[in-house]
């Protein structure tokens, strides 16, 4: 592997001398640039406009254009005599956790090795200071003609380096967030958790790059004279507004049919997401556009709704009521049963006082 930077790490009084190589690589197919009209290559060549005559990289050097247009030669001398301590030393600045880095900041990574057997050992120093410590070192370094803000940290038994944006070349995000007032609502968001949990989490070993297989397998087949059989793949079409719950529903369901998970299911979100549908009066989601949609319609068929609801659960009260009197006798008002209960009890009053006048009468009618 071939350096592409040669300096110390300066660590307080102790320094490491190190040498940075590049930590990735590139494998994207590269193209060459022709003449469509007989496959000529296109090269671009550096020429001398004083000269008109191409000139050798070894003739080539650097100058810095003012305003008015005119050039000014720096010479690598000059630059070797910046009073500038990161000119080749990487100068640890402090120690930090590294969530305190945003992301953003992150540029290219690159491997620290050693430049001789002296350095191994304050080179395996500074890397079980960091791992113990749980924290990374930022440094600044100067390369190709600039001075870098950089961070250090341990990769398995090697110190790596990644290049780092100045807080002030990442931009605001101003004016890209949509500027529309919108409300997501807690059964969305149900969903959105579902459906990420659904998908789980990758190892990204795992993944590889599809497109550049296939630019592979169409590279080969141009290189054996055979013509490309494989379709075009779908294109994906413009936006669309969709109707989001069913979008996340839809989503959650393939995700576990991908999985092989509750194939053919419908995916549903903690929480009755179809109770509040019924409520608000909409019908099953289905994955659609939202054109023309009017709110009025939606409110009438729910208004609609609510009443048929009330007249059946009526119609329904009503017939238990007939059933009910229908199994049980009819039972008659406490007041009246009482009268006729009383006036059964004076008729047989009546009737005994009657037969006393009669036997009365027969003993008086015996003795005479």
């Amino acid at each position: 592997m071939r350096s592409i930077w040669n300096g110390n790490i300066s660590f307080g009084l102790v320094s490491i001398p190190i040498k940075i190589y590049p930590a990735t690589e590139d494998h994207s197919i590269s193209f060459r640039q022709i003449h469509t009209r007989d496959n000529g290559r296109i090269r671009y060549r550096k020429v001398c406009e004083l000269e008109d005559k191409p000139v050798e990289s070894s003739e080539i050097g650097r100058a810095y254009e003012d305003a008015d247009g005119a050039l000014v030669p720096i010479t690598e001398e000059d630059l070797a005599a910046l009073p500038l301590p990161t000119t080749h030393t990487l100068e640890i600045e402090a120690f930090i956790s590294a969530s305190e880095i945003d992301p953003l900041q992150m540029g290219d990574a690159y491997y620290l090795g050693t430049s001789g057997a002296a350095a191994a050992k304050p080179y395996t120093l500074l890397r079980e200071a960091l791992k113990r410590s749980e924290k990374v070192a930022i440094a600044k370094y100067a390369h190709r003609g600039r001075e870098r803000l950089g961070m250090l940290r341990v990769v398995g038994d090697t110190i790596a380096l990644h290049r780092l944006l100045w807080p002030d070349e990442v931009r605001e995000p101003a004016g890209v967030a949509p500027k529309e007032k919108v409300t997501v609502k807690p059964a969305e968001l149900d969903l959105a958790d579902t459906l990420m949990e659904t998908l789980g989490e990758v190892d990204l070993s795992d993944l590889r790059d599809e497109y550049h297989e296939a630019l592979e397998e169409l590279v080969a087949a141009k290189v054996s004279g055979a013509t490309p059989t494989a379709e075009p793949g779908e294109r994906p079409a413009g936006a669309q507004v969709v109707d989001l719950m069913a979008a996340l529903k839809e989503s959650v369901r393939s995700a576990k049919e991908a999985r092989g998970e509750g194939a053919g299911e419908a995916a549903e979100a903690p929480g009755a997401l179809e109770g509040e549908a019924e409520e608000e009066g909409e019908a099953e989601a289905t994955v659609h556009e939202l054109r023309g949609r009017k709110k009025a319609p939606a409110k009438k068929a729910a208004s609609a709704k609510s009443t048929a609801k009330k007249t059946t659960a009526a119609g329904k009260k009503t017939a238990a009521k007939a059933a009910k009197a229908a199994e049980e006798p009819a039972e008659e008002p406490a007041g009246k049963a009482a009268g006729k209960k009383q006036t059964g009890t004076k008729k047989a009053a009546a009737k005994k006082t009657t037969a006393k006048k009669q036997t009365g009468r027969r003993g008086t009618r015996t003795a005479s």
